[in-house]
């Protein structure tokens, strides 16, 4: 068995490689030197019959090339997880002959930054491999695809919501997807407002305010609320990848909800910039009141079935299926009309758009400079949801970056149906104000 899985392995390489099998044993001619020396031996130990086996296992379903996928864990970011899941699911794993390689950083990841850039310079290893998408692109992404580019320049790179600056992952990436935050910044405060509340809370800390996009957004947010007469309050958290880890921050959400409640009153909308904050506030508001207008990293599955116990293991995939059951859930705990998401889920379909467009560029389906075949894969697994693109632009420069790409579906508040964002006119002062 282990001779035929070495074989298997060495076959897939050789198929690849445009290798011409005979019918009853390969011709090694066309494999390098090694890979001969390994066939050959293998034959002469008197293992024909697995030769045969693998050949025939590599002929029938192995993939031409590879497609590796980098995400977090389910503590961190579950729906980035079960978007590289659905992309196995549908194209199967490398191990078994597929085509996607799934791995996932640690969850500590600031502290453990070497580990991620190994693991994602560690996939050019695979000589097959030819898309790699990190979702999300959490710090060190950059420098792991600089160690791609210099092993393998035939790669592709996708970033999948950058925590680098723009012009840091561009650098590396041949692409970068982030949610519109600058467009969100005006949206959000907007959806506040229109769902009735009088004070918008921002709770994060001083790591994601370093990043660019997050810390605009933020400022973006402040103004917003000045022009749409809401009180703007800015909340410090602890970061989960501190010391206190995720427990620590989550608790520390839900000791803190009951005093900012009485504090800022229940007319407040809150928003955090942490996916671990998510489902402790969501469990305060259900509970004690406020709003929710959508996560940061929007979706169905963005903290709302631990906060509410929704069980969705039969609806697993099924989008609509998993709105309607997490939309029954909230109206349930009282948060009808007072919290939202986006019908599909951010982190999900960059996992799998992102890929899905890899793929198509290696078959020579889509075109990486194509905003049009990218947000083409971005409806593939979002069907009936609408999506809006656009280029990130500099705050200072004005200067549009081709290969940042921002995006962002339409508000959906549970009980009451979409807001209309994606049809709103995002004021020009917002695209000019910067951190």
């Amino acid at each position: 068995m282990r001779v035929k899985s070495l074989l298997l392995a060495i076959l897939a390489c050789a198929l690849a490689a445009g290798a011409v099998f005979a019918a009853d044993l390969p011709d090694v001619s066309s494999l390098k030197d090694a890979a001969k020396e390994a066939v050959t031996e293998a034959v002469k130990e008197g293992v024909k019959e697995g030769v045969k086996e693998a050949v025939a296992e590599v002929k029938k379903g192995a993939a031409k090339f590879h497609i590796g996928i980098v995400t977090g864990t389910v503590s961190q970011s579950e729906d980035d997880l079960r978007g590289a899941e659905l992309m196995i699911a549908k194209y199967g794993d490398t191990s078994k002959g597929g085509m996607i390689t799934h791995i996932t950083y640690p969850d500590q990841f600031m502290s453990e930054m070497e580990t991620t850039i190994t693991q994602i310079a560690g996939l050019a290893d695979d000589p097959l491999m030819k898309v790699i998408v990190v979702n999300q692109a959490i710090p060190g992404t950059t420098e792991g695809f600089r160690r791609v580019r210099e092993k393998r320049p035939d790669i592709l790179l996708f970033a999948g919501e950058a925590h680098e600056d723009p012009g840091v992952i561009t650098s590396a990436a041949d692409m970068a997807i982030n949610t519109d935050n600058i467009s969100r910044g005006y949206t959000i405060p907007l959806g506040a407002q229109k769902m009735g509340a009088k004070t918008f809370v921002h709770i994060s800390f001083p790591r994601h305010m370093s990043y660019e996009t997050l810390g605009r957004r933020r400022a973006i947010m402040e103004e917003a609320c000045k022009d749409l007469g809401i009180k703007f309050v800015f909340e410090t958290a602890p970061d989960p990848t501190g010391d206190v880890g995720v427990a620590g921050a989550q608790q520390y959400i839900l000791e803190s909800m009951p005093a900012w409640l009485e504090k800022y009153g229940k007319d407040s909308a809150f928003f955090c910039t942490n996916d671990a904050h998510t489902e402790p506030l969501l469990r305060r508001i259900a509970e004690l009141g406020g709003y929710f207008v959508e996560a940061d990293l929007p979706s169905p599955l963005m903290g709302y079935p631990g906060a509410l116990g929704i069980d969705l293991s039969n609806e697993s995939g099924n989008w609509p299926a998993i709105l309607k059951k997490v939309e029954d859930a909230v109206i349930a705990a009282g948060g009808k009309d007072r919290m939202g998401t986006w019908a599909f889920s951010y982190g999900y379909t960059n996992s799998a758009a992102l890929a899905e467009f890899g793929k198509r560029i290696v078959e020579g389906t889509a075109k990486l400079d194509n905003l049009k075949d990218l947000i083409a894969c971005y409806n593939e697994y979002t069907p009936g949801s609408k999506w809006n693109a656009a280029y990130y632009t500099d705050a200072g420069t004005g200067v549009r970056n081709k290969k940042f790409v921002l995006v962002r579906q339409d508000t959906y508040v549970f009980g009451k149906g979409t807001l209309g964002m994606t049809e709103v006119e995002i004021p020009e002062k917002y695209f000019s104000i910067g951190k």
